[in-house]
């Protein structure tokens, strides 16, 4: 008998980690190994919380295993992959660094958010500015090993890191600009690979976006009734009572969408075994998600924050189909 995959746990706050984010994991690596004066800093970069890394890598992993499997891997992508993991790693840390400074203000009104470094006092301002430019000239220092195509996407990335904090101003569905930003390295490394950007790379980041609404939506529930308060926009508050619906559906979307960018990845070279592997990597994500939405209580912010972090796991499921594929063809 198959045994369903476990979500991950939901820790209260220890009060024995001074400094402790609420929403970091109990036992976390910053919390327990990190020096004393760098961890407000990892903090402020989310590193105690590695989530959203694996969040902003999977979409760079779906386009170097995907491309690779059917035009053929290359030495070249043992470094595309790794340096992508750093470079996640330091632009999510760049961009939540930023997006704490712009919303230090909110995030000490709301009972999540108001432990994080900056509304609780642990760095200043001018210090996270520092950090920030700190990280992004160590990102670009990476970007700039790639092709000129790459590096022009890299850099036009920036727009949407800058623009993503103020989406909850204006618009109900900030989540849609998050998915923007968080799965451009899906064009990204398709094109550090390939040196081109096809329709399956633009349909393989179109499925990423509607992955990011479904699982961030799901995220903003934990904080629906705060948001209300201080008027802070989410498609959480927007779909209401209908969320599950919309979940559902973007869900859904996101299958589509990955299926479409493995039949234009496959198209024409003549592999069915590996196409039909290639499909099986998402029909297995779809599996995954499915999961989720059964155990998923969006009345519980424990049980949104659950099922958020699941996405890590639903999201490497199609790896290794796709490598399997090409090792098939």
């Amino acid at each position: 008998m198959t045994q369903a995959p476990e979500l991950p746990e939901a820790e209260p706050v220890s009060e024995t980690v001074p400094g402790r984010v609420a929403d970091a994991p109990r036992a976390n690596w910053v919390d327990r190994y990190a020096p004393g004066p760098a961890r407000p800093y990892l903090r402020l970069s989310r590193a105690d919380r590695p989530i959203g890394t694996w969040l902003l890598l999977i979409p760079c992993l779906w386009a170097i295993a995907l491309a690779g499997g059917v035009g053929g891997f290359r030495g070249w992508d043992v470094w595309l992959a790794l340096s992508c993991g750093v470079g996640a790693f330091l632009m999510r840390g760049a961009g939540c660094t930023w997006n704490d400074i712009t919303d230090r203000d909110i995030d000490a009104q709301v009972a999540r958010t108001r432990s994080r470094p900056l509304p609780s006092g642990q760095v200043t301002v001018q210090g996270a500015l520092v950090w920030m430019v700190v990280q992004a000239l160590l990102a670009a220092g990476i970007l700039f090993t790639y092709n000129w195509l790459a590096v022009g996407l890299g850099v036009a990335s920036l727009a949407l890191v800058a623009i993503y904090p103020f989406a909850k101003r204006f618009t109900w569905w900030p989540q849609v600009f998050l998915g923007l930003a968080f799965n451009w390295g899906a064009l990204l490394a398709w094109a550090a690979h390939a040196g081109t950007v096809p329709a399956a790379a633009a349909a393989l980041y179109a499925a990423g976006i509607a992955w990011t609404l479904y699982y961030d939506t799901i995220y903003a529930h934990q904080d629906r009734e705060d948001d209300a308060l201080i008027g802070v926009k989410s498609t959480a508050r927007l779909f209401g009572d209908k969320s599950r619906t919309w979940l559902w559906g973007f869900a859904a979307l996101t299958l589509v969408l990955f299926g479409a960018a493995v039949v234009l990845a496959h198209a024409g070279a003549h592999r069915p075994l590996a196409f039909v592997v290639a499909l099986g990597g998402v029909w297995a994500m779809g599996w995954h998600l499915g999961w989720q939405m059964r155990r998923l209580d969006l009345d519980d912010p424990a049980s949104c924050l659950q099922v958020f972090r699941a996405n890590r796991d639903a999201g490497l499921i199609p790896l290794p189909f796709l490598a399997a594929a090409a090792w098939l063809g």
